[in-house]
């Protein structure tokens, strides 16, 4: 089973990307984060004439998650349970014999702002509920747009991006070693040591040409599913394209 998550930063100006990438990637789920699409806008009919099923939970202008399945996915919970709020961010279902979550993670603004301290909140929300569903699926992937680069080794400039500075200051980056902690481990380190392969690129400075990024879309798996990862990478491709989102396909594949 090969699984994807991509951050399109607009699924409406990035359709021919998904499109495109789809076909010659060719993965079982993806999990799209930053639609930015209602509902009653989003292509199902469009992606299931390419063999997906889709299920999704948008607003308009911000946000927005779905997750793409060859298989029709079960059990579809929208949101994270038990913490409201507008933003939509969260959705969750089963494909064959995995639970998938996924996340679009409050990038946070700044250290101290009144947004860095929900994106704090909110992640608390995400490792209590996770640890219950670990429980129920001991089968468990959570992928997304993190906005939290796990260690130096994520970064493409340590001195710059250390404790003090949003997406990766020492509260976020202990938040997400909490949620690790509930029984997931990154499925690209489970394969990959090194450092310098990142998943997002500024639009400004040629940060992509010169490899000025963040590996900040993370593919999160159970214990269980570790022993199945037999690949995982980072598809920079669809970053080459001509308008392409800022992020690149983070992907591992399960066997069995």
């Amino acid at each position: 089973m090969k699984i994807a998550s991509w951050n399109v930063n607009s699924l409406n100006v990035r359709m021919p990307h998904l499109e495109q990438w789809l076909r010659a990637f060719n993965p079982d789920v993806v999990g799209l984060q930053e639609t930015k699409l209602e509902d009653h806008k989003f292509p199902d009919t469009a992606l299931a004439a390419m063999g997906y099923r889709s299920v999704f939970s948008g607003q308009k202008t911000y946000n927005g998650v779905a997750i793409l399945s060859r298989e029709e996915p079960r059990d579809v919970v929208i949101g994270v349970p038990g913490f409201d709020h507008e933003q939509k961010r969260a959705i969750s279902a089963t494909v064959g014999d995995v639970r998938i979550v996924n996340l679009y993670v409050v990038n946070g603004q700044d250290i101290g702002t009144p947004k860095y301290e929900f994106k704090l909140e909110w992640l608390a929300a995400v490792r209590a509920w996770l640890e219950q569903e670990i429980r129920t699926h001991p089968n468990l992937v959570v992928l997304g747009d993190f906005n939290i680069a796990p260690d130096e080794r994520d970064v493409h400039a340590p001195e710059v991006w250390n404790d003090n500075h949003i997406l990766t200051s020492a509260p976020e980056r202990a938040a997400l070693q909490d949620i690790l902690r509930v029984g997931l481990h990154d499925g690209f380190r489970v394969l990959h040591g090194d450092g310098g392969i990142f998943s997002w690129w500024d639009y400004r400075q040629a940060a992509f040409r010169r490899n000025l990024g963040l590996r900040i879309d993370l593919t999160l798996v159970s214990e269980a599913l570790r022993p199945r990862v037999g690949a995982a990478g980072i598809d920079r491709e669809p970053r080459t394209w001509e308008r392409p989102s800022d992020h690149a396909p983070a992907w591992i594949e399960l066997a069995g």
